[in-house]
């Protein structure tokens, strides 16, 4: 398999993504830049090739076009307007809906058959819309969901309690967005119970905490692209390397008719399956919340 990877939008989050493939052992082999500004992206190239001597993956970087995507295993969107402060993601979607039009249709019209993998917000929108633009299966068609916000739970799970985040098993879920939420009542440390360990205020304030951190951290230094760009990496190993991996990815539901975030299965072949959680009658009603928000942003789309 080439393991080719066309990234289009070279923006902070697109870079941060390729920078972090940089920076670890991946089987890409090759990857492609993509941008309206070539110019911006022939600087961009230069630049992540002159780390190679030094990274743990050797990776053909290039600058190129829609038609470097007919052989691609994998394009990842990273294009689009980007959330301002004060601006929520769902703000984004019409300016959005009309630059992926164009980019899904040059991108399928190369021949491609692979994989998408969108970041662009909203993100469950755009993903559903690379959906319907491309006329590709579903399992073909995902976006990185509730991973970052899974991250961020992680990671303050951990902190709080002084333990490696790596053994926090708890999930984002819905929308990435405002609507998004964790269902406690599935979450563990180690084999325990999180309610073992954090009482029911602590975990509400943790939560918050989780859903406004774009907020913050636009607030402060203008965009949040680190935490994505890793996300994207990762993402992008457990379907080169068919691993088979637990993320939660923002997936097809068939019932709704919509992409969100909920953990699945990644492997080669993209969304191998969908892990539904069994959720209490509260949490029900917050993933259908979830539900209402994407439905309605779909159908409002010019």
């Amino acid at each position: 398999m080439k393991n080719k990877v066309v990234l289009i939008g070279c923006g902070n989050v697109g870079m941060s993504y390729a920078y972090a493939l940089l920076n670890q052992r991946t089987n890409v082999n090759e990857l492609v830049l993509v941008d309206i500004n070539k110019e911006k992206v022939e600087g961009e190239v230069m630049d992540l090739n002159h780390c190679l001597a030094f990274s743990p993956s050797k990776i053909d970087i290039k600058s190129g076009d829609y038609a470097d995507c007919h052989d691609a295993t994998l394009v990842v969107l990273a294009a689009g307007a980007n959330q301002s402060p004060g601006e929520t993601r769902m703000d984004l979607i019409n300016k959005n809906s009309k630059i992926f039009k164009t980019i899904v249709k040059e991108v399928v019209n190369s021949g491609f058959d692979g994989i998408f993998l969108v970041a662009t917000n909203p993100l469950d929108v755009m993903t559903y819309l690379t959906w319907k633009y491309s006329g590709f299966d579903t399992s073909k068609v995902f976006g990185t969901g509730t991973s970052l916000d899974t991250a961020r739970l992680r990671y303050l799970v951990g902190s709080k309690l002084g333990i490696s985040p790596k053994n926090i098993h708890a999930y984002v879920i819905g929308e990435h967005g405002d609507s998004e939420f964790v269902p406690w009542s599935n979450a563990n440390v180690g084999i325990q119970s999180i309610y073992n360990f954090i009482d029911e205020k602590d975990l509400t304030e943790i939560e918050s905490e989780v859903k406004n951190a774009a907020y913050e951290i636009i607030n402060r230094k203008g965009a949040t692209y680190y935490g994505i760009g890793m996300c994207l990496a990762m993402i992008t190993n457990a379907i080169l390397s068919d691993e088979n991996r637990v993320i939660t990815v923002s997936n097809y539901d068939k019932h709704n008719d919509i992409y969100m975030g909920t953990p699945a299965v990644i492997n080669k072949s993209g969304v191998n399956q969908r892990i539904y959680v069994e959720l209490t009658d509260e949490e029900t009603k917050r993933l259908q919340a979830s539900v209402d928000i994407i439905k309605d942003a779909i159908n409002k789309i010019d």
